[in-house]
């Protein structure tokens, strides 16, 4: 059945994602299938499929769709996967990272934004998403290891514990570096060791939490 926003949808693919490069066609089809209005706030939903971060309340937004599906493409994730998302905010990433993989864990500090989230994942069928109150600094140790691991907020450094929760052979994509710029990167770990690709510059949202920042600084 199609909404009102399906050739919304379809245009922000092919416009926005394939012409500048996106070229991952299980991240193509998800971010068609997805429904990005449905977890913006209803004043805002005509800016629903634009190339730009929207706010979500809380001082939080919901990221651009071309950083999304960008961050997506570098974690190649597989339909075995069970991964996790620091900083689900909306749970629009959460909802793709469910069309993609197995299961998804997002975790988000902010409980109103959880509880809003949750419920919108919910009313879409979302059943492989779950999503936890905490400090996504610290990953989520109940699930762990993890097979990917992606972060929709920005750390000083890498945090220990997304490290320590990668399981071998996983991949993890973060951005990491001070509060006005920072830049993708892409984590390999394998026998122990990390291997760490630099990708797109970016801004994001501040991590806060043990190991990233701390609150005053949100």
């Amino acid at each position: 059945m199609q909404d009102a926003f399906t050739n919304q949808r379809i245009a922000m693919v092919e416009l926005q994602l394939h012409s500048r490069g996106i070229r991952d066609e299980r991240v193509l089809k998800a971010m068609e299938r997805v429904p990005r209005h449905e977890f913006i706030p209803e004043s805002l939903r005509v800016d629903a499929y634009a190339d730009m971060p929207l706010p979500i309340g809380n001082g939080q937004t919901i990221s651009q769709p071309y950083i999304v599906a960008a961050m997506l493409e570098a974690l190649q994730v597989r339909e075995s996967d069970r991964v996790l998302e620091i900083g689900a905010g909306s749970g629009y990433m959460a909802a793709l990272l469910g069309e993609l993989a197995a299961e998804v864990f997002g975790i988000e500090r902010h409980a109103e934004l959880a509880a809003r989230s949750q419920g919108v994942l919910q009313m879409l069928g979302c059943d492989n998403v779950h999503i936890i109150v905490g400090d996504g600094s610290m990953g989520y140790p109940p699930a762990a290891p993890f097979d990917r691991i992606i972060a929709s907020a920005a750390a000083p450094l890498i945090p220990p514990a997304l490290i320590e929760q990668l399981s071998d052979g996983g991949r993890m994509v973060i951005p990491v570096g001070p509060s006005h710029a920072q830049q993708l990167q892409l984590v390999r770990k394998k026998g122990g060791e990390t291997n760490i690709t630099m990708l797109d510059p970016c801004r994001f949202v501040p991590m806060i939490g043990e190991s990233a920042y701390r609150a005053q600084e949100d």
